[in-house]
């Protein structure tokens, strides 16, 4: 199953900043996550309506960034 495609929701407050982000690592607030997807996988984003957005990635590819934010946090 490391095809699975996983859909990675994610929610802005008003402000810009993300208030829930799915898939994210304990450790990391939502705008670290989102940074870290952002910067590694900005292709796999798209912007939706109502201050949301979703990033559509392997499981494979989500697993391995979380594996890269280790150190992170």
């Amino acid at each position: 199953m490391d095809s699975q495609e996983i859909i990675i929701h994610v929610r802005f407050a008003p402000n810009g900043r993300v208030i829930q982000i799915s898939e994210r690592p304990a450790k990391l607030t939502p705008n670290q996550w989102f940074d870290v997807l952002n910067t590694r996988a900005s292709a796999a984003y798209r912007p939706l309506a109502r201050g949301r957005g979703v990033f559509r990635l392997s499981r494979t590819a989500v697993d391995g960034f979380k594996q890269q934010t280790v150190g992170l946090g």
